[in-house]
């Protein structure tokens, strides 16, 4: 569900990375798009982020003329996240760890799963709200579970 972006740039990342840095329409398409699909906005994404605030995060992208780097990335890192996912990649990682999981992410691994990998959560919480951009939709609530989890540990 919603994932054919990451198919399209683990595989052809400069197919659409051309079009990234080429076209400030495409880049606008490809990257709102994903707002609107992976924001917990009801459908509304100016609900929860603001037509400045999408402007804003495009020309992150457009000045520096990153847009076909940020593609890269998956073509460069897919297969180690695909392990991570799997379970079969490398030992546990053992520091103490929280996890937040929001109801609109992306993936929203099971706490049982998260612990074979991270086997000493301290923190977990899965909040009423919030979606893949959590820190930039609900940066009140993002900060209140970092500092949750940060209260434990220190």
């Amino acid at each position: 569900m919603g994932s054919g972006y990451s198919a399209q740039q683990s595989t052809r990342p400069q197919t659409v990375g051309y079009g990234l840095v080429d076209s400030p329409a495409a880049l606008c398409a490809w990257i709102v798009e994903k707002f609107w699909s992976w924001t917990d906005s009801g459908g509304d994404l100016h609900r929860v982020i603001t037509r400045d605030e999408l402007l804003d995060n495009l020309m992150l992208y457009w000045l520096p003329g990153t847009g076909a780097s940020s593609a890269r990335l998956y073509w460069e890192s897919l297969r180690q996240v695909n392990e991570w996912i799997s379970g079969s990649a490398g030992a546990p990682v053992t520091v103490p760890t929280g996890c937040s999981v929001f109801p609109k992410e992306l993936q929203r691994p099971s706490r049982r799963w998260a612990e074979r990998r991270f086997p000493n959560i301290r923190y977990w919480n899965e909040p009423g709200k919030g979606g893949h951009f959590a820190a930039f939709e609900q940066p009140a609530l993002f900060v209140d579970e970092v500092r949750s989890f940060f209260r434990l540990v220190r």
